[in-house]
């Protein structure tokens, strides 16, 4: 079995994760409530792409930069389409 999408929500906003299977970029997409929606693409097996979408996606959710324990929290979810 394999997660092929995950959505999250925040304080007023909402972020969705997907990746193709075999593709090469995961893509992050942050909804705001009053704002076009912003599409990322991530390449998958980019340790630091991957934590600078963490540090970018828990920002957005929380309203606040965290802590690098909030933003691994995000990174784990994205980690989970980089296998």
């Amino acid at each position: 079995m394999r997660i092929t999408r995950i959505d999250l929500t925040g304080n007023n906003h909402h972020a969705t994760i997907t990746r193709q299977p075999g593709g090469e970029f995961i893509e992050v997409t942050i909804i705001y409530p009053d704002q076009p929606r912003r599409i990322h693409q991530v390449q998958a097996e980019c340790q630091e792409d991957l934590w600078s979408m963490a540090e970018c996606l828990q920002f957005h959710l929380d309203g606040c930069r965290g802590t690098n324990s909030d933003i691994n929290d995000c990174y784990e979810e994205l980690r989970r389409f980089a296998d």
